[in-house]
């Protein structure tokens, strides 16, 4: 059994795919001997009083005065980092991003020989400009032992950055399809919104960013309700676009047509996941920033549920098209609109889309699963 060290900044009760992440895989590979280093937040004790690992919370919180701001998180992960190395003897380090995380066990190694895998997840990779903070993620990146890459589209853009194909591994995050499964109990969650049960229900969840498309669904679903097609659709989530998209929403004369419900409860997205005939986050690129993997559209697969997904970035290896999921130029409404036009309309080709999805999950994607990848990963550095 491998004793391990993991730097992740975000860690549950975090929200977020990367602070999902951390907690699932790591307490089906040990329990405490495994220790993990994150931050302080708020309700935090209830989630470490259940964890099987050994979970060390710290001030991380970026000081405005300082220069850089994040100076101070990486003092306090390096000595916490160091004392726990220096007594625990682990046989590997694990750090979720390579800033602020990476940086950190690299300087921890350099004392203890201690290997160290870093986790690649995309976006950070193209959104960093090509200043001091993306060379110290560079030089991060290609003095890690061993690089975990979350899709192919991440594995090809760590190449054009120089690092070593041989120390990157591929490892797609997972899902619990203990609890994302289909024919969950959905009572309420259409009745809440006037939505009849023979309706088409077209959902999405996500950050409310111009990335993830949910204006152009709101377009398309616009352009569809044109031609007669009759749906309803429900976004879920928080973020810098709500006004933007209550804005379309109202210039398209949406009210009865779109939802928007904020942020859902943990328990009630996989109901949601299950009441809807089609997930959609059309992603596209901005400005650099586009979607690493898209965990959302392997959690609406594990319920059945066939994806419209853009074809910018990651999404590939989340979705594939023609076989579990259509994917489009999310920059364009036509696109989108025709996609979302043909899971709506041809229902047979939808169920057997979604019935790929689930068996793509179940055997590809469980955190059991994902957990084994990384556990022989480990296995590899110890040789």
């Amino acid at each position: 059994m491998n004793r391990s060290l993991i730097l992740t900044e975000l860690f549950l009760p975090t929200k977020g795919g990367t602070a999902v992440w951390a907690a699932e895989v790591y307490k089906r590979l040990g329990g405490k001997e495994i220790h993990i280093i994150t931050a302080a937040v708020p309700d935090a004790p209830a989630i470490d009083a259940t964890h099987p690992n050994n979970i060390h919370r710290i001030n991380l919180k970026r000081i405005t005065w300082l220069r850089p701001e994040s100076l101070a998180m990486y003092i306090r992960f390096f000595f916490k980092a160091l004392t726990l190395t220096l007594t625990q003897r682990f046989d590997v380090i694990h750090a979720f991003r390579a800033l602020p995380e990476g940086l950190t066990a690299w300087a921890v190694a350099r004392i203890t020989l201690s290997p160290v895998v870093i986790y690649a997840h995309g976006e950070e990779l193209t959104t960093w400009g090509f200043g001091s903070k993306y060379k110290a993620m560079r030089f991060a990146l290609r003095h890690a032992d061993q690089i975990i890459a979350n899709s192919e589209h991440t594995r090809n853009t760590l190449l054009k950055m120089d690092i070593d194909a041989t120390r990157i591994t591929i490892i797609y995050p997972g899902v619990d399809i203990s609890v994302f499964k289909p024919e969950l109990d959905t009572t309420g969650l259409r009745e809440s919104l006037g939505i009849g049960n023979d309706e088409k229900l077209v959902f999405s969840v996500g950050r409310l960013s111009r990335r993830k498309g949910f204006d152009q669904m709101i377009r398309a679903v616009a352009q569809l309700l044109a031609e007669d097609i009759s749906l309803k659709y429900v976004i879920a989530g928080i973020g810098e676009d709500a006004d933007y998209l209550d804005g379309l929403i109202l210039e398209h004369n949406l009210q009865a047509i779109v939802y928007r419900i904020g942020a859902v409860k943990d328990a009630d997205l996989p109901r949601w996941m299950n009441t809807c005939d089609v997930f959609a986050m059309p992603n596209r690129e901005i400005n650099g920033d586009n979607e690493g993997f898209g965990m959302v559209f392997i959690e609406a697969a594990a319920c059945g549920k066939p994806s419209l997904a853009g074809d910018a970035g990651g999404t590939g290896s989340a979705v594939i098209h023609g076989i579990t999921g259509i994917r489009i130029d999310g920059t364009s409404v036509m696109a989108v609109a025709n996609g979302l036009r043909t899971l709506l309309t041809q229902d047979n080709l939808a169920t057997t889309l979604g019935q790929h999805a689930l068996d793509r999950v179940k055997s590809e994607f469980s955190w059991e699963r994902v957990a084994d990848k990384t556990d022989k990963l480990n296995d590899r550095l110890r040789k």
